[in-house]
């Protein structure tokens, strides 16, 4: 599947879990945390916010491709050669036994969740608790966010490891 086409289908991901998430499952939670009534959200652009979210989504989709797609770090390595798409060449020859050898190695949905996963806590939860420890916020605002960002990394991580 074409990969451009993947990662506008993973930039969905954010709007779909999060229209869940921040609805169905943990709203009023969440509405309690950040001190909102009904009122407070019915202002705003909807329109420029689900646009902009879709944008930083499919942004987001590619920067954890880089984390779950192993052999991105193989393309950085050969990269900066170049002969190194040359058949024929010492470069270019390495660079394919490699690619011939791994270049499906860890492809897998599963794998991309396993990223998901890792990134959610090495990355989102971080950030998401320093932001709360300087806003005064609770253990309940921290992991109601940071849940969000675990689901919605560990299925971006599977879809672009699997198909992109």
């Amino acid at each position: 599947m074409n990969g451009i086409v993947i990662l506008l289908a993973a930039g969905l991901i954010p709007l779909a879990v999060g229209a869940l998430w921040y609805g169905p499952l943990f709203g009023k939670s969440w509405m309690r945390a950040n001190n909102f009534t009904e009122e407070d959200l019915k202002g705003g652009n909807m329109a420029m916010i689900f646009g902009l979210t879709y944008i930083l989504g499919i942004m987001l989709a590619f920067g954890i491709s880089s984390l779950t797609n192993h052999q991105s770090g193989v393309d950085q390595l050969f990269l900066m050669h170049p002969d190194y798409q040359t058949a024929g060449t010492e470069v270019g020859d390495l660079y394919k036994a490699v690619m011939d050898k791994f270049g499906n190695t860890h492809r897998s949905f599963g794998h991309g969740a396993l990223h998901g996963v890792l990134g959610s806590i090495l990355l989102f939860l971080p950030l998401i608790s320093i932001n709360a420890l300087f806003e005064r916020r609770g253990r309940k605002y921290i992991f109601i966010h940071w849940g969000y960002w675990a689901v919605t990394s560990i299925l971006i991580g599977g879809v672009v490891c699997q198909w992109f």
